[in-house]
């Protein structure tokens, strides 16, 4: 399984999303446009992160940007992910 199909997994197990997740695109806005993703949701999906894909995520890593869209999400996960093997 590819990190994007993981990741929308995770998304709809963290957030209780099951249609909207099918839709989701690169494109498709996290902040602002899915109620589910408050600050508590940010800290589980965080958590589910470093579980699902054996990645350590560190404060300083995660800004508003890194939850933009599902695309920048995917585009950070696959950095780390990259990281992680060449160590």
């Amino acid at each position: 399984m590819d990190n994007t199909t993981q990741t929308k997994q995770l998304l709809s197990d963290v957030l209780g999303l099951k249609q909207q997740i099918e839709s989701m695109t690169k494109e498709t806005p996290l902040l602002g446009n899915i109620p589910e993703l408050d600050s508590v949701a940010v800290v589980a999906i965080i958590v589910a992160l470093e579980k699902n894909f054996s990645i350590t995520i560190h404060d300083d890593e995660i800004s508003a940007q890194t939850f933009r869209t599902f695309g920048t999400l995917i585009d950070f996960i696959d950095k780390k992910v990259a990281s992680k093997t060449r160590e």
